[in-house]
């Protein structure tokens, strides 16, 4: 096979991974007929081999997991309600007191009243949530705020008479739904003006690169606090506000990468069989620029939640009484005789955080190509075993 053909052949068929030193693993982009990509099976092996960064992989996704089923966890409404013969759900449905259970108010029935507790279980039974506190459910039996815990607060009552343990699991919710939306939407702006920039350069290059340099001089908290004079701060109103900056994040990462990858020979070679250009970008190019990417996102998620928390901390973040974990370490320091809040406000932060980053470095392990190709395991090995699969 002549090289003009081999160089058809690695265009037709995808872009092939890269060595440590820049070269090429020959039908490495090529899907295989039976079998998973080798190159895939050995990253998953790195990265499940790092235990404490696949541990807290693990973790992380049962504790978000735990926390998207919050209303199931944490509620001040029964999740069920057997009364008078008939189910109803309060978690999804209101019911008005006046007119459900027979009492005076037209208002929605408070299943933390007495008298409704003990119409229902009169004429039928109800299954409350394991934390009976909503994120804004104010516990009207404790003597004081805040509240040191005990068994009916495990971990206490805020300032405002507030459960701080299902604060807690709704700000974890909050936070990593945040972060990964910032992140998500954040990437992919930046992934394709760094591509668009790198691969064609010219004139948008330039321009760009100049755009970024007078932007990132804008300092974000400064703008906050401006437009926080004007508007009413909100979810989506910070996360808009947000991406307007974290989009810069990697666009000098792929732009190097597409920079130094625009040369390649199998990039020449598919343009010179006539592949369009969008082809090349999405097929042979970006692969490549996708590895450094992966390895950044799990810091860039940090990143994010430090920023949400401290916004939150110096009171530019979310609305007041929003669950937030900023808000609970402001509460702490605002509140030295209850040491509770701060202590449980950073000890959850600082495990999200380690979490994150331990992820972050079993990721970049797992793209590591001295991880990946162990010693007497060459590239052209990894070839072979490709082709014995066939």
């Amino acid at each position: 096979m002549t090289d003009l053909e081999n160089k058809a052949r690695v265009a037709s068929h995808g872009e092939p991974e890269r060595s440590e030193r820049g070269g090429a693993v020959a039908g490495a982009g090529r899907p295989l007929r039976g079998s998973a990509n080798p190159i895939l099976q050995r990253r998953i092996a790195t990265f499940k081999a790092n235990r404490r960064g696949y541990l807290s992989g693990v973790i992380l996704l049962v504790l978000f997991a735990i926390t998207l089923l919050a209303e199931l966890v944490a509620n001040d409404r029964p999740l069920l309600v057997y009364y008078k013969g008939e189910f109803l759900f309060p978690i999804v449905h209101s019911y008005t007191e006046k007119d459900t259970f027979g009492g005076t108010l037209e208002s929605e029935a408070d299943y933390g009243d007495p008298w409704v507790i003990n119409e229902i279980n009169s004429h039928g039974w109800m299954v409350k949530a394991p934390i009976p506190y909503d994120y804004h459910s104010i516990n009207f039996a404790v003597p004081r705020a805040p509240t040191s815990p005990n068994t009916q607060n495990l971990l206490g009552t805020d300032d405002q008479a507030r459960d701080v343990l299902a604060r807690v699991i709704y700000g974890f919710r909050l936070s990593m739904i945040f972060a990964l939306l910032l992140v998500s939407i954040s990437s992919v702006i930046g992934i394709a003006l760094g591509a668009l920039s790198g691969y064609f350069g010219g004139w948008f290059d330039l321009l760009l690169q100049r755009f970024v340099e007078i932007w990132e001089g804008i300092p974000m908290l400064f703008l906050l606090i401006i437009l926080s004079s004007i508007v009413v701060p909100s979810f989506w109103w910070i996360l808009a506000l947000m991406l307007l900056f974290r989009w810069m994040s990697l666009i000098d990462v792929v732009r190097a990468e597409f920079l130094r990858a625009r040369n390649f020979d199998y990039v020449r070679a598919a343009r010179a069989l006539g592949v369009p250009e969008l082809t090349i970008l999405r097929r042979h190019v970006l692969p490549n620029a996708l590895v450094s990417v992966f390895t950044f996102l799990p810091f860039m998620v940090t990143g994010a939640l430090t920023t949400l928390t401290s916004l939150d901390f110096l009171g530019f973040g979310l609305p007041a009484g929003s669950p937030s974990l900023g808000e609970l370490l402001a509460q702490g320091k605002n509140n030295p005789q209850s040491p509770w809040l701060g202590i449980v406000g950073f000890c959850v932060l600082a495990v999200m955080l380690s979490l994150w980053l331990f992820v972050g470095e079993a990721i970049r392990d797992a793209f590591n190509p001295k991880k990946i190709f162990v010693r007497g395991d060459s590239p052209e090995a990894t070839h072979a075993q490709k082709e014995g699969h066939k």
